[in-house]
């Protein structure tokens, strides 16, 4: 019989190892150092967006109506006029870096305790933030010369963006020196030595790099938002590892069974390989999903995703072997005495935990079934009222910020209404009779000739958020634009702050029903042809859908109402961030095909031996369960560091991850997964007549290995 895909690979890696290992570090370089030399292109402010506000904007970026960024300084004092000198040497300092043009003569505030300097940092508006460090230095120099009583905050578009991109790098450095530890510490206490420890983080690491700069290169033509890298990285470390877990575990098994070094490798390959493959391909289609969302934020989130788990999964299977057919038994060296002992006590002493629960569970499968999903259900309950916003700076950063402390002093000083809806009108020729008396109808108007666009400022009832705001937006765009531009020949565009937010809410709204249609398909075609079952396929998905609804539920508890919230180092912001359910429901879904693969395939394996099914479920969750135990602490560390980042939306997808895969490693498969099939029982095995004449894809190892060097029961290496 003809070895599977992944076992053929393993074997040629195995046999080919200097080939495998060259070849694999020459890719990683080679793919670094292209991606670092052409360098990562960010999206542009209408590429951020959908609908009528974006393509407002692209109107404005193609004629080159670029806006300079506006900074504000405030300066305050005790008592009024108290700001005069120190706003003179303001005004001084900021001239004197070369980088600021327009500085206005100070504004003072309606009690004199307040005084606003504004200006505009000189060249174009995309790259102010790469030049305003000097300006930011001489505020900050004066600010702590001032006199007692005198402050000094500054804010502004330029320095914004400067400091946001300064915390993304000091979040993404903390994430990567604090998620790479905690995963080798993992390891080290799941294998007890530190090269078999380290295999896999370095392993994983050299897929994020190679990813990364295939990444940058793929970014001028798709491109991409600030936080992709740190949504790859944390989608590469976790997934990276965890299949090297499973890949290395099966091997040490193998031959803790009695195996030789190459028959353990083989079947290592034939079974955990394939394994890998399967999850590998799951994960990437229900990524790709994101392409249909029609925003291109997840589409550069579907493309991280995916080239980061391409690589790891590739890595797996080809140097993986080659590097454990290289070592040997060198894999374990720096053996740690008292895990190493844990260890030769007992190989499977996770299993034996894992035996333990599994007892009363195939003993009472029904009972623990309906236990099991009322807790995920419980736990689901709160996303019923869960509200999706996109999250203001205050809710963002926090309201201890630097950045929003700065704009609530000077909004606090200087209040102005809510933002404006902007109207954007392109015109063969914008200076015609038709054109000019449709802006005729309106008040604010700014009118470039050069260009042919026309820019409109419209004030919107209510406070620029609420329900009135909305409305009044809607009229606008539906009724005032139409009536006053009609038979123009113009192309009209309503943009803005709310419009923005609208066109993004409504986008994810409607790119939800194919996203989910898609993953949901994708998942029961791959699991209906890799296991010949229509059952297990559907029940994939049914417990991936509990997985999904308890992390929301979870998120929602905890963000939206603060229950645990100080307890999790986090502050309610009464909202989910509006991009994060569709974000978290198809990674969840991608992710949870790690476990479930692997665990189902065990279980097929005993089953395809001839055992039962309780006794196949048995034995496939016991030897799976310090793999999954393992590659889910990993993954469970990964995503909580990203629970403590700064910004208010990779908390939440770092809590709602590292919830789920923890709910997912557990009470998913340890309880509900083997009492739902036991309940099941053989008709977990029906084959739909349309599969039955396609090739059978076995589970287990498919050519009957050589007889073990060390002598060892037939049931044993089997």
């Amino acid at each position: 019989m003809r070895r599977n895909l992944a076992a053929r690979i393993g074997v040629w890696s195995a046999h080919h190892r200097k080939t495998a290992i060259i070849g694999w570090l020459l890719f990683v370089v080679l793919a670094t150092a292209v991606g670092g030399a052409s360098g990562m292109v960010e999206m542009s402010a209408s590429e951020q967006g959908t609908g009528d506000s974006a393509r407002a904007q692209k109107i404005l970026d193609d004629a080159g109506l670029d806006q300079p960024a506006g900074e504000l300084v405030l300066v305050s004092s005790e008592k009024p006029g108290g700001w005069k000198a120190t706003a003179r040497e303001l005004a001084a300092a900021i001239g004197e870096t070369g980088e600021a043009q327009k500085i206005e003569p100070p504004l003072a505030s309606k009690n004199g305790k307040e005084a606003l300097i504004r200006f505009e940092i000189k060249g174009d508006s995309k790259t102010a933030a790469d030049r305003v460090q000097p300006v930011l230095d001489a505020v900050r120099d004066t600010g702590e010369a001032a006199g007692q009583g005198v402050e000094v905050h500054q804010f502004g578009a330029a320095s914004a963006e400067k400091w946001l991109g300064d915390l993304l790098s000091e979040d993404f450095q903390k994430a990567e020196f604090t998620a790479v530890p905690l995963a080798l510490g993992i390891l080290l206490v799941a294998f007890g030595a530190v090269v078999a420890a380290l295999l896999p983080v370095g392993l994983a690491l050299t897929a994020c790099m190679a990813a990364f700069g295939l990444l940058s290169l793929a970014s001028h033509q798709l491109h991409l938002f600030q936080t992709t890298y740190s949504v790859m990285f944390l989608m590469g470390l976790a997934v990276g590892v965890d299949y090297c877990l499973f890949y290395l575990r099966r091997e040490r098994d193998e031959r803790a069974a009695g195996h030789d070094a190459d028959t353990a490798l083989r079947i290592a390959a034939a079974t955990s390989g394939r394994a890998v493959l399967v999850s590998g391909i799951t994960v990437m289609l229900a990524m790709a999903g994101m392409f249909l969302s029609g925003l291109m934020l997840f589409k550069g989130f579907a493309l991280a995703t995916i080239l980061v788990v391409f690589i790891a999964m590739l890595g797996s299977v080809t140097v993986l072997p080659a590097l454990l057919a290289w070592l040997g038994d060198r894999i374990d060296a720096g053996r740690i005495p008292f895990l190493n002992r844990r260890r030769r006590k007992g190989v499977h002493e996770s299993g034996a935990i894992a035996g333990a629960v599994l007892k009363p569970v195939l003993a009472r499968p029904k009972l623990f079934a309906f236990a099991s999903a009322a807790v995920l259900l419980a736990l689901a309950a709160p996303a019923i009222g869960m509200k999706t916003e996109s999250l203001g700076m205050e809710k963002q950063f926090g309201s201890d910020a630097p950045l929003s402390v700065a704009y609530k002093e000077i909004t606090g000083a200087f209040p102005s209404g809510p933002e404006p809806a902007r109207v954007i009108v392109k015109a063969d020729d914008i200076t015609s009779t038709s054109v000019q008396g449709g802006l005729a109808k309106f008040g604010q108007v700014t009118v470039h000739k050069a260009q042919n666009v026309a820019e409109i400022e419209v004030e919107l009832a209510g406070n620029g958020t609420d329900d009135r705001s909305k409305k009044a937006l809607a009229e606008l765009r539906d009724k005032t634009v139409p009536a006053a531009f009609d038979g123009t020949g113009a192309t009209v565009y309503v943009g803005g702050e709310l419009a923005e937010s609208v066109d993004f809410n409504d986008q994810l709204k409607r790119g939800i029903v194919p996203v989910f249609a898609f993953i949901t398909a994708v998942t029961f075609l791959l699991m209906l042809f890799c296991f010949r079952s229509y059952v297990i396929a559907v029940t994939s998905i049914l417990l991936n859908l509990l997985s999904v609804a308890a992390a929301y539920g979870v998120m929602v508890a905890v963000f939206q109402h603060g229950w645990g919230a100080s307890a999790l180092g986090t502050e309610a912001v009464g909202a989910i961030e509006s991009w994060m359910p569709l974000f978290v429901l198809v990674v969840l879904f991608g992710l949870s095909m790690d476990y479930h693969v692997f665990v189902v395939s065990r279980i097929r394996e005993a089953r395809d031996r001839g055992t039962d099914t309780r006794t196949a479920i048995n034995e496939g969750i016991r030897r799976t369960a310090g793999a999954v135990t393992g590659a889910a602490a990993i993954m469970v560390a990964v995503f909580a560091v990203f629970g403590t980042l700064s910004m208010q939306d990779m908390q939440q997808m770092g809590v709602g991850l590292a919830v789920a895969v923890l709910l997912d490693a557990t009470i998913v498969r340890m309880v509900l997964l083997p009492s739902v099939m036991a309940v099941l029982g053989e008709r977990n095995w029906r084959t739909p007549r349309g599969l039955r004449r396609l090739p059978r894809l076995e589970h287990g190892e498919e050519e009957p290995p050589p007889a073990p060097r060390h002598a060892a029961p037939a049931s044993a290496t089997r």
